[in-house]
């Protein structure tokens, strides 16, 4: 139940932590080509390690700017849990307004979509083994594919910016893989927005929000974030702390009382920028009383800046420089 938002009827790639580490357009595709250099993003998420078929995602994006107004990227993954696992990609155009009088200050808004193909696979080969037939088990692969759309509108204006996306935005009708209960709606909101403080010799500072709704099960959540930035001789180091809770609770029973938790998220992450190379580490912890497993879910980020075609802006804004 604490994760059902999270992986909500394979909604696609969920939305973890990925985003901080100035990976936006991974969840807004309106931030596709927006930075001033293409970006090449691989992120690897473990979680329960030492738990047989524990579930992990893997990413791979790219994007970039085209011309002068335009962006374009695509995005690879692979989610597994257990028996279930889905894989697709994502392809995506943006298109970017700038309302500022030179190519250095940056006032900028973005429109962004996503055509999305999408594999969810149930593997019940395993199902039968040492155990009486069941006649609603296959004992086969059942696999089924799916096509969505993301769109979404960002604005930039120096150390300030905003994200507005809707996943999934097309009702899809698919067959029954997981559950005869499934829902063809798997829509989600997202609204995020941050700003940057600080000066650039000394340490800069970057609080920020992101609140997220799935409209079929009206399941809410928010993330709390801060990040702090050092620029260094070789680079750039930074670190941060984000803390996602979720407005709706889960009962359980203890000791024959009745309780109430909702999902917490702990997540602190430690980065380093040098050249065009980046490297992140990012580890999330579930606190509360009801939990699969005590052990934490690491993700590690490796990325390196392409195409780099113009100055940088003259703002304090990692994600666009």
């Amino acid at each position: 139940m604490f994760l059902s938002q999270f992986s909500y009827s394979q909604e696609g790639i969920a939305v973890y932590s990925d985003y901080l580490t100035d990976n936006y357009y991974l969840i807004h595709p309106s931030m596709a080509g927006a930075a001033n250099c293409g970006k090449v993003r691989l992120t690897t998420r473990a979680q329960w390690f030492g738990q047989d078929d524990a579930p992990a995602l893997s990413t791979l994006s790219f994007n970039s700017s085209v011309g002068e107004r335009s962006g374009l990227g695509a995005i690879l993954f692979s989610d597994k849990n257990g028996y279930h696992s889905q894989k697709g990609m994502k392809l995506t155009y943006a298109h970017h307004i700038m309302f500022s009088r030179n190519e250095l200050d940056l006032n900028q808004l973005s429109f962004g979509i996503s055509g999305a193909l999408i594999q969810s696979q149930l593997d019940e080969t395993d199902f039968l083994n040492n155990q009486p037939f069941d006649p609603n088990i296959g004992g086969i692969t059942q696999k089924d594919s799916y096509f969505n759309l993301d769109i979404g509108a960002s604005y930039n204006y120096l150390e300030f910016y905003a994200h507005f996306t809707v996943k999934n935005v097309m009702n899809n009708f698919r067959r029954e893989l997981y559950s005869e209960f499934e829902s063809d709606n798997i829509r989600k909101y997202l609204l995020s927005a941050g700003y940057v403080f600080g000066d650039a010799d000394r340490l800069q500072w970057e609080p920020s929000v992101l609140f997220q709704m799935v409209e079929a099960t009206k399941e809410k959540s928010f993330d709390l974030n801060l990040k702090v930035y050092k620029n260094l001789d070789f680079g750039k180091l930074w670190g941060g702390l984000s803390y996602r809770r979720s407005l709706d609770g889960a009962e359980f029973l203890t000791g024959g009382n009745r309780g109430d938790q909702k999902l917490q998220y702990i997540t602190p992450i430690l980065g380093l920028n040098y050249d065009r190379y980046m490297f992140a580490y990012t580890y999330s912890y579930l606190a509360g009383n009801v939990k699969f497993d005590n052990a934490g879910f690491h993700q590690i980020t490796l990325g390196i800046n392409l195409f780099c075609k113009r100055e940088k802006f003259e703002c304090n804004c990692p994600a666009i420089n």
